[in-house]
């Protein structure tokens, strides 16, 4: 084949309306239709959703866990009844308060941390004129 054969191929696969080929679009980097957005966004809310479940668990375990430190320690020590209830009870409320503090950080980090990759791979789309 010679260099004129190929220019009228090339001239014949491009089309006439004066658009260039878009470049970079194979079929590995496809434009995703209506049905499988909502797919996608979707799978994504039934993670957040999932995350936010095990999360929850965060305040009553740290809770629990301060209390069977301070209950095993004040039982040691031999420490009254009455003190040790009153005391067991300041550290459950004090230690649910922090466990719910670090849920709520928790929380705020991943929200930030979606607002970023949301304002990384937006794309606008516009809407066609008519």
């Amino acid at each position: 084949m010679d260099w004129e054969e190929k220019n009228s191929e090339e001239a014949a696969e491009t089309p006439e309306t004066g658009e260039e080929p878009e470049e970079g679009l194979g079929p590995e980097e496809e434009i995703e239709t209506a049905a499988q957005r909502e797919a996608r966004e979707k799978r994504e809310e039934e993670e957040r959703q999932a995350k936010a479940r095990k999360r929850r668990l965060i305040p009553p375990f740290v809770m629990l866990l301060a209390g069977a430190v301070v209950s095993i320690t004040m039982r040691i020590l031999a420490y009254d009844l009455q003190t040790m209830l009153i005391v067991l009870l300041c550290v459950l409320l004090g230690f649910y308060f922090v466990g719910r503090i670090l849920q709520i950080m928790l929380d705020r980090f991943e929200q930030q941390i979606e607002e970023a990759h949301m304002e990384e791979g937006e794309v606008i789309e516009k809407e066609p004129e008519e």
